[in-house]
């Protein structure tokens, strides 16, 4: 039974107060870092695997490294901006010990040189926002946050910005923007936030699942780490499961765990016996794996293979009885709403999508309209200014694949089908 490393003091009575996050340990981490020159932090980084946790899986430790040496303005952004549908481990992280990524932002910000630290927290998460402010305000008053931390000589401010809710937000430099009090859209890449980013300024962008871990790998050695998951994959993950599971939740698991194992033997598999007929494993935007793909290990490069991804790592389990173009609708109409409009691919292409497939399910549908499904999808892949085409296309291109013959079915009923 693997023992949980960021979830450790989650259940415990109070789990989110300074109080408890120092009696177990918390800040060691912290006062460990700042007796290191930033350089050998950002190899220890490096040294662990540490890959982002937001859905890129980009090494972390690379990461730091692209910001610059110079004595110039730099900013950490910690990304709360959780709005992936099927996850919700950042939040349970925020809620129940957000301590845990205070201190690793403070060893980034150190270790890259930043000063001022911004958290981009979802509008809607308002617990969390109560306990950002709350956390942040005690770590002020304990020395960990403001001028001189622990007596390094080591300044950082952090401070609470609110969202609005849109998803789009998520994506690191629609972040920024909205942060700078603009329309939450992308900018066109490059340049990166790494060169320029908030402000125009040099600014490293993490998760809060990515910054969790940073304690942990100063504390206990990026070989320690380096040895839990795969190779390549390195840490623990936090997967989120819900769907038609028994036990919905968050498991805190290595990566390379198998997907079957995490289903049957951790979420209780699924209720009344019935089998699965698809499962999304890395949120919406992942592609789908069928029933006979259960045995894939949950780790970055074997979900490529099986031609997914771990995304965020929500796993949503689909049981037999579940109808595979009302699935897609829902999808599309996520991904439609969530448009941000910049791009004509994207903001036409998401609404076609979307009136197709509703037409379909509607009993109007056209066996060419499976063909047009098809076109679409290729005119929004690779086509738009921003990753979201793709995440957009990817569900709906897989469901097409592996579940044509349900759209096919649905057609030829020629009537509607409940949802």
């Amino acid at each position: 039974m693997f023992e949980p490393i960021l979830l450790r003091r989650a259940m415990l009575p109070r789990s989110e107060t300074i109080d408890v996050y120092l009696a177990n340990g918390g800040y060691q981490a912290l006062e460990k870092a700042l007796g290191h020159q930033p350089a050998e932090l950002i190899e220890m980084v490096r040294a662990s695997g540490l890959r982002g946790r937001g859905g890129a899986g980009f090494p972390a430790g690379l990461k730091w490294g692209f910001m610059p040496r110079e004595d110039v303005t730099k900013y950490l952004l910690v990304n709360t901006d959780e709005g992936e549908p099927g996850t919700f481990k950042d939040r349970e992280l925020v809620e129940r010990d957000p301590h845990q990524i205070i201190e690793g932002a403070i060893i980034a910000a150190y270790a890259v040189g930043a000063h001022r630290a911004f958290v981009y927290i979802r509008g809607e998460f308002f617990l969390g926002v109560k306990r950002w402010i709350k956390a942040i305000a005690d770590a002020y008053e304990r020395g960990f946050l403001g001028t001189n931390i622990l007596g390094s000589g080591f300044d950082l401010d952090m401070t609470v910005h609110r969202g609005a809710g849109a998803y789009i937000c998520g994506e690191e430099t629609a972040l920024i923007e909205s942060l700078e009090g603009k329309r939450g859209q992308p900018r066109l890449k490059p340049p990166y936030p790494a060169q320029c980013g908030y402000l125009n300024q040099p600014s490293l962008v993490h998760n809060v699942e990515t910054l969790a871990n940073v304690p942990h790998i100063i504390l206990n050695g990026p070989e320690w780490y380096a040895s839990i998951g795969t190779e390549r994959s390195t840490g623990p993950k936090i997967f989120c499961v819900s769907g038609h599971v028994f036990r919905r939740g968050v498991y805190e698991l290595p990566l390379g765990t198998p997907l079957k194992e995490i289903i049957y033997e951790y979420a209780g598999g699924v209720p009344g016996h019935k089998k699965i007929k698809a499962v999304i494993p890395g949120g919406a935007s992942t592609p789908l794996l069928t029933a006979d793909q259960l045995d894939v290990t949950m780790d970055f490069e074997s979900l490529v293979e099986a031609g997914s991804a771990l995304g965020t790592g929500a796993i949503v389990v689909l049981d037999e009885d579940t109808n595979m173009v009302d699935v897609a609708r829902r999808t599309a109409s996520f991904f439609a709403h969530e448009s941000c409009g910049h791009c004509t691919p994207c903001r036409v292409g998401s609404q076609r999508i979307l009136q197709t497939i509703t037409k379909i399910q509607n009993g109007e549908g056209r066996l060419e309209d499976i063909d047009k499904l098809y076109a679409l999808c290729d005119g929004i892949a690779g086509h738009t200014f921003c990753p979201f085409g793709d995440a957009l296309v990817a569900p709906i291109r897989s469901s097409l694949d592996k579940f044509g013959h349900e759209y096919e079915q649905m057609i030829k009923m020629g009537h509607p089908v409940a949802a």
